[in-house]
């Protein structure tokens, strides 16, 4: 009988921190979560909570101090950066709060570049990043550049962007923290679609209290823990789970 697949995404016991002078800042406490494939989880929390942070680490943007990463399985946290970075360009999107999106090339070309520079030849790039413009609305907007777009714009380009290069999980930090309330609706409607349509993991941090209800399941982050335990099943925590 074939064993389950692991999860696409799991935290163990994460700890982090900054330095503010002499200061320590410790703003992740021993933090446990799980993303099984397919559901849209919402992280929420009050400002400076850590919901940024949490991210960071989850994308193998930044090593944990200690605690476990686990990406489909395989421990990520203590690998080299080049090997994170790796993981990350080919099996993680992202979706900021600012579009972040290159000034100097079209829509269209901002979605072709992650295919490009994870070795996708440019016609499979170019019907890839149309596909994902289409599905995005934006299929008659794709060779404006994104001074020529509205906010809203911008950010569905930045969400087709995340996708481009069909990662196993998104996150999204506030992607719609800088939108008016429509705006943010009609955006957030289209990243919950093109995720329900693709089938993949998805973690976003909001403090929009409608927009998380939009999602399958939403965790809390206080005082660097994720509460409940981050897993579906509130009671269990990382250590249950890696030894039942």
């Amino acid at each position: 009988m074939d064993e389950p697949a692991p999860p696409v995404l799991e935290l163990r016991g994460v700890a982090h921190s900054y330095r503010q002078g002499t200061r320590r800042l410790d703003v992740l406490r021993g933090a446990d979560l799980l993303l099984d494939r397919g559901e849209m989880v919402a992280l929420v929390g009050p400002s400076g909570s850590g919901k940024s942070t949490l991210l960071h680490v989850a994308g193998l943007l930044e090593a944990p101090e200690t605690g476990q990463v686990l990406y489909r399985g395989q421990e990520c946290g203590s690998l080299r950066d080049a090997e994170r970075t790796r993981i990350r360009r080919i099996g993680i999107g992202f979706v900021y709060q600012f579009h972040h999106l290159m000034a100097e090339f079209t829509a269209l070309e901002n979605v072709m570049i992650p295919q490009l520079i994870a070795g996708l030849v440019s016609s499979t790039a170019r019907s890839r990043s149309l596909e994902l413009l289409d599905m995005v609305g934006l299929a008659d907007r794709a060779r404006h550049r994104p001074g020529q777009l509205s906010g809203g714009e911008q950010q569905r380009v930045a969400i087709a962007r995340a996708f481009a290069n069909v990662p196993s999980v998104v996150l999204a930090d506030e992607p719609t923290g800088n939108l008016d309330p429509q705006t943010s609706a009609e955006v957030f409607t289209t990243l919950r679609g093109i995720i329900q349509a693709s089938g993949l993991t998805t973690l976003v941090a909001t403090h929009d209290a409608d927009l998380a209800g939009m999602t399958d399941r939403v965790v809390t982050i206080r005082d660097g823990r994720v509460e409940p335990a981050g897993y579906p099943d509130a009671g269990m925590t990382g250590a249950d789970r890696a030894d039942p």
